[in-house]
C-alpha cells in the first residue's frame, strides 16, 4: 500500500459505514448527487452514466430482477460523516457468478475443490451490465481518496460480516482500478470493442475512413439486412409505449432463452425503465410486413451510446449487425456522441469499425493462499490481454488510423 493510501485509510477510519438493503434507504437526489459529482467522474468524458443512476438501479430492484431469490441481494455500502453522505457503492451479495461478464467460475471451482466456500461473494457492479462506469460514487466536495478508502473499509467489513469469500469490483473506471490497487486489491483486465467517433459528419463519412473492401462489405451487409421489406424505427422518450415493450420483450425472451437458458430481466423492468428514464432510452426496432421482428435496447449517456440487449423472432442475414451496430453508429454520429459501446465480447465487431479497449476489475480475496494463486494467474492474464489488444488493433478496417503518434496506413 502506498503512502497516499495509508493516509486516506487513516482519515476514513473516522467515518461511519453501513450497508443498506435497497435504494429506497438512500434517496434518489442523494444517490445521483454522488453518481454525477466531479469527484466521481474526474478523469473521464462522461457526465452522466445511466447505469449507475438511481432510476436504473431502482428499476432492477423494484421489478424483482435483483433480489435474494435471484441471487443478487442488494447490500449497498454507504459512508457517512455525521448526517452527511460521503460516498456509496452499488453492492450485491451473490450466491452464484451469473450475469457478471467478468468470469470467475474457474476460481470458484478451484477454491471449492480445495475445500473452501466461494459463495457468497460481494459484487460491486451494475447487475447484468458489462458497461464501464463509476463504482465508487463520491459526494460533491469530498476527498476522493478518503471516500474510496472508507468504501473499501466498509466492503471489507461487510465481507467479514456476511462470511463472503471475496469482493469483486467489475467494469470500473481506470482511475478507480488504480485506487483499488493502492488499497491492496488484485487487478484484472479484459477487453471489449468500442466504436469511436472521430468527428464524422455522417455514416458515409465514417465509411470513407475504411479500407475499400471493408467499406464495400458494410454497404453490402446493410443492403441485404434491409432487403425483403425490412424497415428500421428509432423510438425514444415519450414515443415509447407498452406495445413497443411487449414486442421487444418477446424478442429478448426468445433470443435470451436460446443463448443463456434464462434471461435475467423481466417484463416489469422495461416498463419501469421507460417510466423513470425514457429520455435516456433508444429502442431500435426492425419491422417486416407490418409487424416488429427484431430490436435492440440502447441507453444514451452524455458521451456514449450503450448497446445492451438484442432479440429477434425472424432470422435475416446481417440484421443483427444493422440493428445493433450500424444503426447505433448512425445515431451516435447524428447526436454527436463520442463512442458506441456494444457490449461484451465479439471480435466480429472489428470488421464493423469497432476497436479493442481495455476493461478493468479489482478483486479482494480473504483467504491468503487462494489470493496468492489468483494473483499469479492475473499477472499472466494481464499480459495475455495486453497482447490480444495489440494484435486486434492491427486488424481494424480503417484505411488510416489517427492517434497521438500521428497517422499510419493500416490497409487499402
Amino acid at each position: 500500500m502506498d503512502e497516499r493510501g495509508s493516509a486516506a485509510e487513516a482519515a476514513a477510519a473516522e467515518l461511519r459505514v453501513r450497508a443498506v438493503t435497497g435504494l429506497q434507504e438512500i434517496g434518489a437526489a442523494a444517490w445521483d448527487s454522488c453518481a454525477t459529482s466531479p469527484e466521481t467522474l474526474s478523469g473521464g468524458d462522461e457526465t452522466f452514466n445511466p447505469f449507475v443512476s438511481h432510476a436504473f438501479l431502482s428499476a432492477l430492484e423494484d421489478s424483482g430482477c435483483v433480489s435474494r431469490r435471484s441471487g443478487w441481494l442488494p447490500l449497498h455500502v454507504a459512508v457517512e460523516r455525521g448526517e452527511r453522505l460521503i460516498g456509496v457503492a452499488p453492492c450485491y451479495l451473490k450466491s452464484h457468478s451469473q450475469g457478471e461478464y467478468v468470469f470467475d467460475h474457474g476460481w470458484a471451482d478451484a477454491y471449492e475443490r480445495a475445500g473452501g466456500s466461494y459463495y457468497p461473494k460481494l459484487q460491486v457492479s451494475v447487475p447484468f451490465t458489462p458497461v464501464t462506469g463509476p463504482r465508487f460514487l463520491i459526494a460533491p466536495g469530498e476527498d476522493p481518496d478518503v471516500a474510496v478508502a472508507g468504501l473499501v473499509a466498509g466492503l471489507r467489513a461487510l465481507r467479514a460480516e456476511t462470511q463472503a469469500s471475496s469482493i469483486h469490483v467489475t467494469f470500473m473506471r481506470e482511475r478507480e482500478w488504480e485506487a483499488a490497487g493502492s488499497l491492496g486489491f488484485l487487478q484484472r483486465t479484459d477487453q471489449q470493442f468500442h466504436w469511436e467517433n472521430r468527428g464524422y459528419a455522417s455514416f458515409e463519412d465514417f465509411l470513407e475512413a475504411l479500407a475499400s473492401r471493408k467499406r464495400k462489405a458494410i454497404r453490402r451487409e446493410r443492403k441485404e439486412a434491409l432487403s425483403g421489406g425490412v424497415a428500421i424505427e428509432h423510438i425514444t422518450g415519450s414515443d415509447l409505449t407498452e406495445a413497443h415493450w411487449d414486442a421487444f420483450f418477446q424478442f429478448y425472451m426468445d433470443t435470451g432463452a436460446r443463448k443463456w437458458g434464462r434471461p435475467y430481466l423481466n417484463r416489469r423492468f422495461f416498463s419501469l425503465l421507460s417510466e423513470r428514464m425514457a429520455d435516456r432510452v433508444l429502442l431500435i426496432l426492425a419491422h417486416r410486413a407490418g409487424r416488429p421482428i427484431a430490436g435492440a435496447l440502447n441507453l444514451i449517456g452524455d458521451a456514449a451510446l450503450y448497446g445492451r440487449n438484442w432479440g429477434c423472432i425472424e432470422d435475416h442475414p446481417f440484421l443483427h449487425f444493422e440493428v445493433c451496430y450500424y444503426q447505433a453508429i448512425d445515431f451516435a454520429i447524428r447526436r454527436g456522441l463520442r463512442r458506441v459501446e456494444a457490449g461484451a465480447q465479439g471480435d466480429h465487431k472489428l470488421a464493423r469499425g469497432y476497436r479493442p479497449v481495455l476493461m478493468h476489475s479489482a478483486h479482494d480475496i480473504a483467504d491468503p493462499a487462494f489470493r496468492r494463486a489468483v494473483a499469479d494467474y492475473l499477472k499472466r492474464e494481464r499480459a495475455h490481454v495486453a497482447e490480444a489488444v495489440d494484435a486486434f488493433d492491427t486488424l481494424t478496417p480503417f484505411r488510416r488510423a489517427c492517434g497521438p503518434e500521428g497517422a499510419k496506413e493500416t490497409g487499402t
